[in-house]
């Protein structure tokens, strides 16, 4: 059976590949002349001796010289020498090691020597004079240092071009564009997100069939606003919504709209929907788009009016493009709480797709997809792992994935075990082990006392997380030991019991060292702090306080960066409320102080015993603490 073959057309070059050509012809040509020119000078240099003059005047007055061409500041020629020397020759020629016997041609630099046409002709010789070429003297003279003036007009016009490019070029945007085939990812590699896929599954159908949209007069929302923690996958989502609808994907931050010059972030905003426009379908991500959308008039300053530009022309260009055109802008942030109202209202970024931290199936198929490429043991329980790593974000679950895979080649494992995994969760949670960190005697035994205060103390509080895993091995940066406590399913409301309880744990460490030792040290630092917090919570912004009441006394910090401090600061009451809100907290601090001192009082041989078994084993899991405490649930809070 034959096949026809398709001919493809010869591309004929274009202009600039023309002048290419013609450059590179006439480098080489050059080049070929240089060298042809520099292999003549050394053949020459290589059959003509220099002699000094004094020489040649001693063979002139030999007689040996046969003819000379003098020039205007040498003299060549050839000479014959004799077979016998005068007398007295050798004394004329001192500066001559040896005398050649054979004729050969000479050259000599020709100095002041009015008598020396008078002894050529005493000598019979030969002689011509040479006048300077016109070609030569014009090379030297006007062609060479006019070439080098023009080589270096060019060199400095080609700066002038680039820096004036480079200046123009401010206002061209800096999107990368990817191409379909290019991003790699789609909804199959997102896990944990199943409300955001399909909030922006109709994204996906909206860019491969929008006439189904179009028909029934729908219109697709111009803006879609990511928000979530950071690591939550954000950008991840972005690329796989260009991965699913197979359109351009220009990826953009939203510092790279920011110069230094004002208008230059405009400029660039009008450049990238221009080439969004003539690109569409598309999808145009703004990663981070704080940077540029915040409240405007909350700051004075040039950056601020440069900042304000920018978001002016953004709303203007999202107001000026058809929804149906098939331009859509995906958006990515953690700051949703500093961006401008007028840029989350309807008709601009009116759909928002909340990524939170994923629940306890969400942080399985995230592990499940980390962990596709990756040799696993048989034994290993996704499940397990998902349900001790509360919180994660799928960055947290990458992250302590790959710390599993380097455990694994650390002992020159052939496969990831359950062992490395929960290795590598408790590495993520409190740093590596420091195993360089040598405590004394009696910094381990006051560390061991603090952990187990703790563990008791939460594990005799009903509304406490349970106790999982106790340590006195260094981990990180401060820690000397840690208690891991993890609740049993996954929590979206926290009761005052249950805060309650928490503070009171955060406290046990430190009342176990008071009720040991009688005196307290500087390892309570951090509970401190978490349990101050907490109080403060409850009291300010929770109403959990029957002397405050239900007010709410305080500005709330950005659901979404919960350990970033708050940029308003101060409290939302007046300077008594705040002196009230300050007893409050101490009140109930001191009652959950004095709380868990009763406990570990009333339980002091549990607390020794306890103690004891983590000086020697330095590790207590829960079925082990277990055994010691006794079972949950016989205990009330006092």
């Amino acid at each position: 059976m034959s096949e026809s073959v398709k001919k493809v057309p010869k591309k004929e070059p274009d202009a600039e590949e023309v002048r290419r050509r013609w450059r590179g012809l006439i480098a080489w040509l050059l080049l070929g002349l240089a060298m042809l020119w520099l292999w003549q000078s050394a053949i020459e240099g290589l059959r003509v001796t220099t002699i000094p003059y004094s020489a040649f005047k001693a063979h002139l007055d030999r007689g040996e010289v046969v003819e000379a061409l003098i020039k205007n500041d040498v003299i060549e020629g050839e000479i014959d020498p004799k077979e016998e020397t005068a007398p007295g020759a050798a004394e004329a020629e001192p500066e001559e090691e040896e005398t050649p016997t054979d004729p050969f041609r000479f050259r000599t630099v020709r100095v002041e020597d009015p008598n020396l046409v008078e002894e050529l002709d005493a000598a019979g010789v030969q002689y011509v004079g040479e006048r300077p070429s016109v070609l030569s003297q014009f090379l030297v003279a006007w062609f060479i240092p006019i070439a080098l003036i023009v080589l270096l007009w060019m060199f400095m016009a080609r700066r002038m071009r680039e820096a004036a490019g480079s200046a123009l070029s401010l206002g061209r945007n800096k999107a990368k564009i990817v191409a379909d085939t290019d991003t790699g990812v789609s909804f199959a590699d997102v896990a944990g997100c199943d409300e955001a896929k399909a909030e922006l599954q109709e994204v996906v159908q909206f860019l491969r069939e929008p006439a189904r949209y179009e028909a029934l007069g729908a219109k697709i929302p111009k803006g879609v606003l990511l928000v979530g923690p950071p690591g939550t996958g954000k950008t991840l989502v972005a690329r796989a919504v260009a991965g699913e609808a197979r359109v351009p994907f220009y990826q953009m931050s939203g510092s790279d709209f920011v110069e230094m010059f004002v208008g230059v972030g405009a400029a660039r905003v009008r450049d990238l929907f221009e080439q969004a426009t003539k690109q569409a379908p598309c999808i145009v991500f703004i990663d981070e788009i704080d940077a540029i959308g915040r409240t405007r008039g909350t700051h004075v300053g040039v950056v601020n009016d440069e900042r304000e530009q920018t978001l002016n022309q953004l709303l203007v260009e999202m107001d000026g493009f058809d929804s149906n055109r098939g331009v859509i802008l995906l958006a990515a942030t953690n700051r949703p709480d500093v961006l401008d109202r007028a840029l989350l209202r309807p008709g601009r970024f009116d759909r928002q797709v909340v990524l939170d931290a994923p629940d306890v199936e969400g942080r399985k198929a995230i592990l499940a997809v980390h962990m596709r490429n990756k040799p696993v043991d048989d034994g290993v329980d996704l499940a397990a792992v998902a349900r001790v790593t509360p919180g994660f974000s799928g960055a947290d679950l990458a992250n302590a994935v790959n710390e599993a895979a380097l455990l694994a080649a650390r002992r020159d494992a052939k496969a990831l075990t359950q062992h490395d995994l929960e290795e590598a969760v408790e590495k993520v949670v409190a740093g590596p082990e420091r195993k360089s960190r040598r405590l004394t005697d009696a910094e381990r035994r006051r560390v061991a006392y603090h952990e187990v205060g703790h563990a008791l103390v939460a594990h005799c509080s009903p509304h406490a997380d349970p106790v999982h895993k106790i340590s006195i091995v260094p981990r990180g940066k401060a820690a000397l030991g840690y208690t891991l406590q993890l609740p049993t399913d996954e929590l979206y409301l926290v009761t005052r019991s249950q805060l309650l309880d928490r503070i009171r744990a955060a406290l046990g460490g430190r009342a176990a060292e008071d009720v040991v030792f009688a005196e307290v040290s500087s390892g309570a630092e951090n509970d401190l702090e978490k349990a101050t917090a907490m109080a403060r919570q409850m009291i300010t912004m929770l109403g959990m306080s029957d002397k405050i009441g239900l007010a709410h006394v305080a500005r709330r910090t950005n659901p979404y960066l919960p350990g970033a401090a708050s940029l308003e600061g101060t409290a939302d009451c007046s300077p008594q409320t705040a002196r009230e809100i300050d007893e409050e907290v101490r009140e109930l601090l001191a009652r959950a102080y004095r709380e868990a001192k009763q406990i570990l009082v009333e339980r002091r041989e549990t607390l020794e015993h306890a103690a004891a078994e983590l000086l020697e084993h330095e590790t207590l899991d829960a079925s082990t603490f277990l055994a010691i405490a006794g079972e949950r649930g016989n205990h009330v809070r006092p």
